[in-house]
């Protein structure tokens, strides 16, 4: 084996090389030049000409994998790993950071904070995420889940002068930190038991030794409990409405989609990969946590009259339904959460960015009373949120239908009857306090009359998410080919 890198090892992480050095290069400007207004824009203008390229290399390494009638290319010794799975993932990442990136300068501005940090930040998370999605070897996912937390432990805190803001970061890094120990333990477990990082070889390690060797029941647990908690899971949920709540709406806005979506792709890459083998005992314990998990999260959500508090606890019920795509574990189940990922990724973020919207001055715009009679002052807004909501219930024609009759579907092709009927009836309570909100925005009296101004940029982002959220309800075909050739299992 070679000790040096090949030309072909670069290859497979020029998505990573790109959103770095424009990373480097947006906090290089902003320390250099101290930008004024005009040219903050063209900080923003260095975020999107980044994931302009970040796609870029994605679509290559696509047609690179295509040209050569191969499935998968692995770098840097097994590290890793350039297959439909990883490409499919960072073209989400790609779309959620464009997106936000393009409404947080109108918030930043209101908001008196820095934008260099901020874009530098998002880039370097997405970074994270990229080998999150692409990692084959537990150092490299490691390192990919770090980078990618350590972000989010600033961005959450990025509004200094907010005790909320300040608050919701201090809990986010304690637990995070404690939850990071628990994976590194796993991960220690893991190389002892294979005497190799790669996860092939703890894969095959594993499958050697009885399913419910107290070792492997060990690594099972230990790092079970650090990817739950990535993915805000019950009982490891507690962090996410006050992190939610308390940071930037932007921020929870990416926080919500891109962070879960990486967690999702690296919780896949985990238990299809290393802890597969030992399927029997990890399916009943994750079915616990996902009736857990969905049930907390929409029994807690009734009560909220915070819509941060609110999307946090729908968040916490929604990676409940992905998990019983894992359990379901077929086909249809594997690539049933890839389409919910990819539908959740639109409709979640557009739910936030209308309560961007709603942020003035002297408003913060979070509470149900800031939302009601939304319909009286800006229509479209309504529209749109009601859009969001529906789909985030799984009412069809809308995206989120889909994503639910995947995950159904695959319940009942293994036999997971239970399971099934528990989560539709869970819908029913979805639909229950997500009216809540539409009931704010189209019956109840303007309670605030402060106009709503929004930016161009937040109207573009409103405008795609909405239209995508309709488009892949009504005709899914193209978005479902993208979704079901990447993720094969």
């Amino acid at each position: 084996m070679s000790q040096f890198y090949t030309v072909t090892d670069h290859f497979t992480i020029v998505p990573a090389i790109v959103l770095a050095l424009f990373g480097c290069a947006v906090l290089l400007f902003d320390f250099w030049l101290f930008p004024s207004p005009r040219q903050r824009k063209g900080l923003l203008m260095f975020v999107v000409l980044a994931e302009a390229f970040t796609g870029w290399g994605l679509w290559r390494q696509q047609a690179w994998l295509a040209s050569n009638g191969v499935s998968e290319l692995t770098g840097f010794h097994g590290s890793v790993t350039v297959d439909g799975f990883g490409i499919f993932f960072n073209a989400i990442f790609v779309v959620a950071a464009l997106i936000v990136a393009v409404v947080s300068y109108k918030y930043l501005e209101i908001a008196g904070e820095h934008h260099g940090e901020y874009y530098g930040l998002i880039l370097f998370a997405q970074c994270g995420m990229y080998f999150l999605a692409a990692g084959t070897d537990l150092v490299t996912l490691f390192i990919g889940l770090e980078l990618m937390a350590l972000c989010f432990y600033v961005m959450v805190g990025f509004l200094r002068t907010d005790k909320r803001s300040n608050e919701a970061a201090l809990k986010y890094l304690l637990l995070g930190a404690f939850s990071t120990g628990f994976l590194a333990y796993g991960f220690s477990v893991m190389y002892g038991i294979a005497g190799s990082t790669k996860l092939a070889a703890v894969s095959s390690a594993i499958a050697a030794r009885p399913a419910w060797d107290p070792v492997v029941f060990l690594a099972l647990a230990t790092t079970s409990v650090g990817l739950l908690f990535k993915i805000s899971a019950v009982p490891f949920h507690m962090w996410a409405p006050d992190a939610y709540e308390g940071a930037p709406t932007t921020v929870t806005a990416y926080l919500s989609v891109a962070s879960k979506a990486a967690s999702i792709a690296f919780l896949l890459r985990i238990f299809l990969g290393p802890l597969a083998s030992a399927r029997q005992v990890w399916e009943p314990l994750l079915s616990a946590v996902a009736v857990a998990t969905l049930t907390l999260g929409n029994l807690a959500a009734i009560n909220q009259t915070n819509i941060k508090r609110l999307l946090a606890y729908s968040s916490i019920s929604h990676a409940g339904y992905m998990l019983l795509g894992l359990i379901a574990g077929n086909r249809t189940g594997i690539n049933g959460i890839a389409v919910y990922v990819m539908v959740y990724t639109f409709m979640n973020l557009g739910a936030f960015l209308v309560v961007v919207a709603l942020r003035r001055s002297n408003i913060i715009g979070e509470e149900l009373d800031d939302i009601a009679g939304l319909m009286h002052k800006n229509p479209g807004y309504a529209v749109l949120m009601l859009i969001f909501l529906l789909s985030l219930a799984g009412i069809p024609p809308t995206a989120g239908f889909l994503g639910k009759y995947y995950i159904f579907l695959a319940l009942i092709q293994t036999g997971h009857y239970t399971l099934a009927v528990i989560a539709t009836l869970y819908v029913a309570v979805a639909l229950y306090y997500y009216f809540k909100v539409v009931r704010s925005m189209f019956i109840s009296e303007v309670t605030e009359k402060t106009p709503i101004a929004s930016s161009v940029g937040l109207r573009l982002a409103l405008g795609v998410s909405g239209l995508l959220t309709l488009a892949i309800g009504i005709y899914p075909e193209p978005f479902l080919r993208l979704a079901l050739t990447s993720v094969v299992r």
